[in-house]
């Protein structure tokens, strides 16, 4: 071998060992990012889980708080009615005055009882219209109810969108590592930074989705 030949030799060598070392650094990059957006995937999942229970728990007392009013209601009515009917019992003349006081302070029962119906705050917070089982209150807690399953079923939309960018980012970015594109891993930290973004809008609702 003469000293061309050992040159270009020892010039290989060095071309090698720089590919090999671009190729590491790449590589160490890649996992860095596949770790990091399997950890983002793992606190949306538990977010996700968290939104999904707290849509269905908002859901049954929604419907139950609302299923209380109407039988609240019914009752109501029923009261309703029945003064109507002692009221115009009272207008025909010639009723005992006995009888007249005993349907005026069962009247007057009856009233009060559907005054009560509409309105019954509890007494240990009276201005508080989301506790109490009156129909205003029972109103104001079931549209409560309604509000927060509707906050979290937007926030669990955005955890799964969130999953949805994180598993193709963690694909793309595992085909990036044996095929050594970078094209490839640019897509999956594209992907991946649009499923962060999703996820930290699960917890935080800073925009509403625009799909």
């Amino acid at each position: 071998m003469d000293s061309n030949d050992a040159a270009e030799l020892i010039a290989e060598l060095h071309e090698d060992r720089a590919d090999n070392a671009r190729a590491e650094r790449f590589r160490s990059r890649a996992a860095l990012l596949i770790a990091c957006l399997a950890a983002v995937l793992a606190v949306g999942g538990l977010g996700g889980g968290n939104a999904t229970d707290d849509m269905i728990y908002n859901n049954v007392r929604a419907s139950d708080t609302w299923a209380f009013y109407q039988a609240k209601n019914v009752r109501q009515t029923a009261y309703e009615l029945r003064a109507a009917e002692i009221e115009a019992q009272l207008a025909a003349p010639g009723l005992d005055p006995a009888a007249r006081a005993r349907m005026a302070a069962q009247l007057a029962d009856y009233r009060a009882t559907v005054t009560r119906y509409e309105s019954e705050p509890d007494q240990a917070a009276p201005n508080d219209p989301l506790r109490g089982e009156g129909k205003a209150q029972l109103r104001a807690q079931a549209q409560a109810f309604e509000a927060a399953r509707e906050q979290a079923s937007a926030r669990d939309d955005n955890f799964d969108m969130a999953e949805v960018f994180l598993q193709l980012a963690l694909v793309l970015g595992s085909v990036a590592i044996l095929a050594l594109n970078r094209m490839i891993l640019g897509l999956a930290t594209v992907l991946g930074a649009l499923g962060t973004l999703l996820t930290a809008n699960g917890f935080l609702l800073l925009f509403p989705l625009p799909f």
